[in-house]
């Protein structure tokens, strides 16, 4: 199959394969539900704090200027970046945890992952089309949404999954540039909203060389602290500089030296860091987790989560009338945890923490 070939056949359009798989992703209902799904604060803490929308929008403008710069398809890269995430249960990685974790507790192995959650959401959930379900999406675009995380090849794969996508191949240089801008942006959000919020500060950041080098990028502006919508906003703007001119570097040569066809997935990925910033890169995660992710404040607000995902789904496997009429229909078709499972990954976090108050009391 060519990448820009679809499972269903369609009309001429004055767009591209893959704008059209752009625009189809940016229409969708499970798009517009990423405004109200957490990134690491819950949407009602503030205006200022990144949500799942906002996250896409940055992984999506740093790989477009990636993809650019290396003469590749920048819709591509635009498409796969805006839909990665269109799997997110409400409450970011928690609440996919807590569904995961429930739904094996209940005797169903297969549990649930969020980027394959994206993968289905394009390929079945979103209903656009009265021959098929979901967005009628190009091969490559599936192909990257489908292998966003590796190992490609997971037990809980359906046979037509493993045998239209060859498991045994890399996805696109697209697709890999935008597993790492997706890196790129939610360490420097995270940063900015973690300072911006008071969680974390420059001062306990600066125990990693990289953020260290960063700083005196800012300094040497004549920019400090005091100023702190600035200094964050500039220090935002070194940051990912400094990270998008590094893979560039790095990958340039490595994506010009491939040859035509798909690269094995045994093989190292061409696009990346040199391997002394790979390794700052990763003690800076283990930073972030240690002082911001594992915040007291933070993991309060995660705990409801949990307690609102564990709950909805209690609840709702108990009495599925009451979902809504869309989903309860679906039962005389496929199995109730899944259909279930599907209903609570597509809330918003809004939604799930009403529900969940009015079925248990307020939390």
């Amino acid at each position: 199959m060519r990448p820009d070939e679809r499972f269903h056949g369609i009309d001429d359009d004055f767009r591209s394969p893959f704008a059209r798989d752009r625009d189809r992703i940016i229409h969708s209902g499970s798009f517009r539900k990423l405004e109200y799904k957490t990134q690491v604060f819950l949407n009602q803490e503030g205006d200022f704090f990144r949500t799942r929308l906002t996250h896409s929008l940055e992984v999506s403008q740093i790989a477009r200027s990636i993809t650019a710069d290396l003469g590749l398809r920048e819709p591509l890269a635009e498409a796969i970046a805006l839909a990665h995430d269109l799997g997110h249960t409400p409450f970011g990685h928690v609440g996919g945890d807590t569904l995961d974790e429930s739904l094996k507790a209940d005797g169903h192995p297969n549990g649930f992952e969020h980027n394959f959650q994206s993968f289905r959401v394009v390929t079945a959930l979103e209903k656009r089309y009265k021959t098929f379900d979901g967005l009628n999406l190009t091969f490559a675009t599936l192909e990257g949404i489908l292998k966003h995380s590796y190992p490609y090849k997971k037990r809980f794969l359906p046979a037509w999954v493993e045998e239209a996508f060859d498991l045994t191949l890399h996805p696109s240089v697209e697709a890999m540039i935008v597993d790492r801008a997706d890196e790129i942006a939610y360490m420097s959000h995270d940063i900015d909203d973690g300072v911006h919020s008071g969680l974390i500060s420059f001062d306990t950041l600066r125990e990693s060389p990289l953020i260290a080098e960063i700083l005196q990028k800012v300094y040497d502006e004549g920019i400090d602290e005091r100023n702190d919508e600035m200094f964050r906003y500039r220090f935002s703007s070194h940051f990912i500089n400094h990270l998008v001119y590094s893979m560039l570097a790095y990958s340039q040569p490595r994506v010009a030296a491939l040859q035509s066809g798909r690269l094995p997935s045994s093989e190292p990925l061409p696009v990346g860091f040199e391997p002394a910033l790979e390794t700052e890169i990763k003690k800076l995660k283990k930073l972030l987790y240690r002082h911001l992710y594992q915040h007291k404040t933070i993991l309060r607000h995660m705990f409801a989560g949990k307690q609102a995902i564990r709950g909805l789904y209690t609840a709702l496997m108990s009495e599925p009338k009451m979902m809504p009429e869309y989903f309860f229909a679906q039962l005389d078709t496929r199995t109730r945890h899944r259909v279930v499972a599907d209903y609570i990954a597509s809330m918003s976090d809004r939604f799930a923490m009403k529900l969940y108050n009015e079925l248990y009391g307020r939390i």
